[in-house]
């Protein structure tokens, strides 16, 4: 691969860098610029926080509405059902981002398709924030929505291209670290503050983003697969540091590089080869199950579900429900690459099928048996159900879905494959938010017992179809389907 050789004929010239490419590029015409990054695992980990206050955005976003409903809804005169079209919207928006995600991360690159989410989440921030009518909140929540699928896709990507192999599981655990830090500062901050302040507060973690990006470097694989090689070099040695003997990684990524372009231009109709299949099968699939297993509805409306429930103090439940998902997915980064990918989700999904199932028999017994001991011992069982739901919820489904459709597809239809399991998990959530009420209207134990089912099958589809990850470079990864 020649320096700046057009691996696209042609094509990849149209694609540039948004952002300086690494500080380290800096360095080539000051001496202090390439002191700013030494390399090793320590700037892996300083990389991966700046790009984590994406996620943390996308939590905070995720988090908002559970807090502020009975305040908006008065302050604003809305009815129910308008707020729950003000509370989806943010699907529908980030199912537009998810859509262009893969594009926007491949034209220019991702530290580029990130300030492309972040400047829409301010603007619709401010835009709720000092809302006047439902029109207002909507424009802003799906602005918020847009960044938020443009950020879902392309932190866990950035994350695995530039992670080492032996931390690229827990590193790509912050990923979802943050969303679980963003959704309860949105509790938090919830009790305390208006919702106005609340959605001022909301601009921070984007705001924090843009000035961090410019001190990371880019996703070397991108700029090998744009043909960038001086810039690829540069990238990779910044962050692996300048005494680091990279010479196996750069090779590995070059032929990975070459090799996939070999068929370039890829087509829709060519994902359908065996190939691009599996491996998008799986990154989809995994997506898919993680949102019909009920989570973004049972996040989304927890305070009516405990309400629901006999518990009284049910918003100081919901914080609890969100300190403890941060707690797990933080124990989950420390597990990753220790205990492997496949084991936590299987350990994931079947805890999640058994808690699913008592609270589903919590609500029965308690529709079906009367009795103020009764109900109590009810509440519990449904309260206790749902905490565990959500540990075994962040000790892998929560996670690692993001992980291995970072990890399996090839970089030459990470674009267009990433965009369409992103899409796939967002429109599911988008599905998942706006049945949970209906459902629950319908019968509050077949509820959770439909959810339980969908666990039931995600343990059988990780124990059938999901490859072991951990410890294996990315192209190593994809070389495996490629002789499968």
């Amino acid at each position: 691969m020649k320096d700046g050789e057009n691996l696209e004929d042609g094509m990849a010239g149209a694609k540039q860098p948004f952002l300086p490419i690494s500080m380290s590029e800096r360095g080539n015409s000051s001496s202090g610029g390439r002191a700013r990054f030494r390399g090793s695992d320590a700037t892996a980990v300083f990389c991966t926080l700046i790009v984590a206050m994406g996620p943390l955005q996308f939590g905070f976003t995720n988090g908002y509405s559970s807090p502020t409903q009975d305040a908006i809804t008065s302050s604003l005169s809305l009815t129910v059902s308008q707020f729950s079209l003000f509370g989806s919207l943010s699907n529908v928006g980030a199912m537009v981002g998810a859509i262009v995600s893969g594009q926007i991360a491949d034209y220019i690159g991702r530290k580029g398709a990130l300030v492309v989410a972040a400047i829409p989440n301010i603007a619709g921030w401010l835009i709720i924030a000092f809302a006047k009518n439902a029109s207002f909140l909507y424009a802003g929540r799906m602005l918020t929505g847009f960044g938020v699928g443009v950020i879902s896709f392309t932190v866990p990507v950035y994350i695995a291209e530039i992670a080492p192999k032996h931390l690229r599981g827990s590193l790509g655990t912050l990923n979802q670290l943050s969303v679980t830090v963003g959704i309860m500062l949105a509790y938090l901050f919830g009790l305390f503050v208006s919702w106005r302040l609340l959605a001022i507060l909301g601009v921070v973690p984007c705001a924090l983003l843009i000035i961090g990006l410019f001190f990371i470097p880019e996703s070397p694989r991108w700029l090998a697969k744009i043909g960038k090689e001086s810039d690829f070099e540069s990238s990779l040695r910044a962050l692996r540091g300048p005494d680091a003997d990279v010479s196996v990684e750069e090779s590995e990524i070059k032929i990975a590089v070459e090799k996939n372009y070999k068929q370039r231009g890829v087509k829709a109709s060519d994902l359908l080869q065996k190939r691009y299949a599996l491996p998008l099968t799986i990154g989809i699939g995994l997506l898919l199950l993680q949102q019909l297993s009920g989570i973004n509805g049972i996040m989304f409306y927890s305070t009516y579900i405990f309400k629901s429930a006999g518990v009284s103090s049910s918003k100081v439940a919901t914080l609890g429900l969100g300190a403890i998902q941060v707690v797990m997915t933080a124990f989950t980064a420390w597990l990753m690459d220790k205990a492997g990918r496949r084991l936590l989700l299987m350990i994931s999904s079947g805890g999640m099928a058994v808690c699913l199932l008592l609270v589903g028999l919590a609500f029965f017994l308690e529709s079906h048996v009367s009795g103020a001991s009764d109900e109590t011992g009810y509440s519990v069982l449904a309260l206790t159900g749902v905490l565990v739901y959500i540990i075994s919820f962040s000790l892998g489904i929560g996670a690692i879905p993001w992980i291995i459709m970072s990890e399996i597809l090839p970089v030459n239809v990470k674009g267009v494959g990433g965009s369409i399991a992103t899409l796939t998990n967002w429109l599911t959530s988008f599905l998942v938010t706006m049945t949970i009420n209906l459902l629950l209207e319908w019968s509050s134990a077949g509820t959770f017992w439909i959810y339980a089912l969908v666990a039931a099958f995600t343990f059988v589809f990780v124990a059938v179809w999901v490859p072991e990850t951990k410890g294996r470079t990315l192209e190593e990864i994809q070389f495996s389907f490629q002789r499968s």
